[in-house]
């Protein structure tokens, strides 16, 4: 899947054009959300446990910030590039104003493999990472948060060498960090548990009331273990799953816990007593009624679009589907709930954990998740008419409203000087 058709700032830019053509956008302003409004490239000297110095590439880009502060990730993956930091971090632009939080996007990342590294080894690096951030993030700037390959430990590691150079605590300065020093109760299940809201929101559209409807989840870190377990006490029956190793498929149904306690004994869902063995690629193409997304970029593409056999799609993933994919699942009647409304549940509990921390007030589990599920099915709810009225893709409508809301704010702030 390499080349220039599954760079993901290109399909980034290509869903930004095609916003721009179905809303008139003014070209200054397309001219503007063409391009991130910082980006920051640094060298991350890190000392191993073997007493070498071994020198990482991070990224932080900071997209757009006319609605609010910059908001968004920081991956450690060994594939993290600068275009897809940069794609994810004008996704999450489009994410905060679908769901209608203050916030513009940022997406940061350092080039790694997290998996064969030691926790010391870790934190050094994620200290060294955000001291080189220290001019550009904080609590009215830009607010970091876990993504791929990190979690709330680094997000205290990152929380305290800030603090520690302010010389005193700023929870503020990043989300999902442990409940000891601020964090949200709720955050760590919200992208799936938003994810979900939206399914059942979409549920009776699109025919997912009846009966026990099926669904297979690719990719089961966080967002995707999280997603199969709450599906499943929604009265979904997940029958297949899978992770970076492979993935299990069992038709009678899988016990999402149970697979979770398997995987944290063995490092995978791969042979989970009673369960059969495919690959990632199969697992998109099982027939289910709903497929979740939850790993990583492109792995819905015009190659195997044409063989999914879901009935409806929900990306928990950021950029999922690639543009080709996206035409042809449109031309089968495939709807896709898109990435920037069906994962924008982890952004809005880090708005939810930002306030709190700001604050110094916090909230009970319960009154998290009302308020995330109000958010998500409205914005659900406001996408659909709009994408009714458009009689478009939800993509496309999503993308309409967001880039809509967007350069409104543009409009009435004008440009300096």
């Amino acid at each position: 899947m390499a080349g220039d058709a599954y760079n993901p700032w290109r399909t980034a830019l290509a869903q930004l054009d095609e916003a721009a053509a179905r809303i008139g956008l003014d070209p200054d302003v397309h001219a503007v959300l063409s391009r991130p409004r910082r980006t920051l490239s640094v060298s991350v000297p890190t000392r191993m446990d073997d007493g070498s110095l071994r020198v990482f590439e991070g990224f932080r880009v900071q997209h757009n910030m006319t609605r609010g502060p910059c908001k968004g990730g920081v991956r450690y993956h060994p594939a993290v590039t600068l275009d897809e930091v940069k794609a994810l971090a004008m996704w999450m632009t489009w994410k905060c104003a679908v769901v209608g939080i203050p916030y513009g996007g940022a997406k940061g990342g350092v080039v790694c493999d997290p998996k064969a590294m030691s926790p010391g080894e870790l934190e050094r690096m994620m200290r060294r990472y955000t001291s080189e951030l220290l001019p550009i993030i904080g609590p009215e700037q830009d607010i970091p948060a876990p993504d791929v390959g990190t979690d709330a430990t680094v997000m205290a590691w990152m929380m305290d060498t800030f603090s520690m150079n302010r010389g005193y605590s700023v929870p503020g300065v990043v989300t999902g960090k442990p409940l000891s020093i601020g964090g949200s109760r709720g955050r760590a299940e919200a992208t799936a548990r938003g994810c979900v809201d939206v399914v059942l929101a979409a549920a009776k559209r699109y025919g997912l009331r009846d009966g026990e409807p099926t669904a297979a989840v690719q990719g089961y870190g966080n967002a995707g273990a999280n997603c199969a377990r709450l599906l499943a006490g929604c009265g979904f029956r997940v029958i297949a799953v899978s992770d970076s190793r492979g993935g299990i498929i069992e038709p009678k149904g899988l016990d999402p816990s149970a697979v979770s306690e398997h995987k944290g004994r063995t490092g995978s869902v791969v042979g989970f007593p009673g369960s059969a063995a495919i690959t990632n690629e199969e697992l998109l193409t099982t027939e289910c009624d709903l497929l979740v997304p939850a790993a990583l970029e492109n792995q819905i593409t015009g190659r195997n679009a044409a063989d999914v056999r879901a009935r409806i799609i929900a990306e928990a993933a950021n950029g999922p589907t690639t543009p080709g994919a996206d035409a042809v699942l449109e031309s089968r009647g495939v709807p896709v709930l898109p990435d920037i409304l069906a994962n924008a549940g982890g952004v809005t509990v880090s708005y939810f954990e930002w306030v709190q921390s700001l604050q110094e007030y916090f909230w009970g589990e319960r009154s998290v998740n009302l308020q995330l599920r109000d958010i998500m099915q409205r914005a659900y709810h406001e996408v659909q008419r709009e994408a009714d009225r458009e009689g478009s893709s939800l993509r496309a409508a999503a993308m309409s409203l967001a880039v809509s809301r967007v350069a409104e704010a543009h409009r009435v702030r004008g440009v300096y000087p």
